[in-house]
């Protein structure tokens, strides 16, 4: 865990419970963060998060306090900011996109359902949204996510590969627009192939697959293609993946790009 100069004790106050707001940064760019999330991190004293997503909500007031630490140490940092809160303190726990997808409002409520503090209980939580990176990378595009849609994560640190191919299986069957987070890393690299031959069974070859890279930060960069074309090496841990259904189309915007949207109608089914 690291934190900043200030000191540790700073300001305590024992005699109430303070303030805990688990807050979605968004895709990045501060015109995109919600202006309540905004407010909640000028009103901070403790900021807890990963490295990159403090630095990214920054910058802050020399009376601030940052605590941030690696990204596998979810349940750690949920456990401090409570601690922090039943001391009297404003804190916030900062996730990029928003909170609840795959973030830090799981960790926290997880850590307060398994507590048996009572001052826990007492403490103020609330959790403030961010625009998630799968809405953000839809927008950049146009609609891709305007009909049934699911996020899955191809992340299996936390559950097992085999589960995810099996709701892979049942979200292609069921014709969903499917955004995969987590898609690649150095550890796995090969699970993207393989999730992506799955999905080829399943859906047509001309299939749009819309790939959006730091979406909302100043290294922007979103690609649209098929699923016949789409590589793994063209996606990193920082790529939003997402996969079109039966109805997901694809047409020229006019500056050698393209719009992706999936319509709001389907087709009756026979006898219908």
């Amino acid at each position: 865990m690291v934190e900043s100069s200030n000191d540790v004790a700073g300001t305590v106050s024992t005699s109430h419970s303070g303030r805990l707001a688990v807050i979605g940064l968004g895709p990045g760019a501060a015109e995109l963060m919600a202006p309540a999330v905004r407010e909640e991190l000028d009103r901070a004293q403790d900021i807890v998060g990963y490295t990159t997503y403090v630095e990214m909500a920054g910058p802050f007031r020399p009376d601030q306090r940052t605590l941030d630490s690696d990204n596998r140490c979810e349940m750690d940092r949920a456990r401090l900011a409570f601690e922090l809160a039943t001391q009297g303190r404003r804190v916030v726990v900062v996730s990029s996109g928003d909170p609840g997808v795959f973030a830090m409002a799981t960790a926290v409520m997880e850590a307060l359902d398994q507590s048996s503090d009572p001052s826990w209980r007492r403490v103020d939580l609330a959790i403030l949204p961010g625009i998630s990176a799968a809405q953000a990378t839809a927008a950049r595009i146009g609609a891709p996510l305007g009909h049934d849609f699911c996020v899955i994560s191809l992340s299996d640190n936390l559950k097992p590969w085999s589960q995810i191919l099996l709701r892979l299986e049942h979200a292609a069957l069921a014709d969903f627009v499917i955004a995969l987070y987590n898609p690649i890393s150095k550890a796995r690299p090969w699970q993207l192939g393989e999730a992506l031959e799955l999905l080829r069974r399943h859906r047509a070859p001309q299939t749009p697959v819309v790939l959006g890279r730091d979406v909302g930060r100043p290294a922007e960069r979103v690609q649209v293609t098929t699923l016949a074309e789409v590589r793994p090496d063209q996606v990193d841990m920082r790529t939003m993946v997402i996969v079109g259904s039966s109805l997901t189309r694809q047409f020229s915007r006019g500056d050698a790009g393209a719009w992706v949207y999936t319509p709001r109608w389907y087709p009756e089914a026979p006898g219908s």
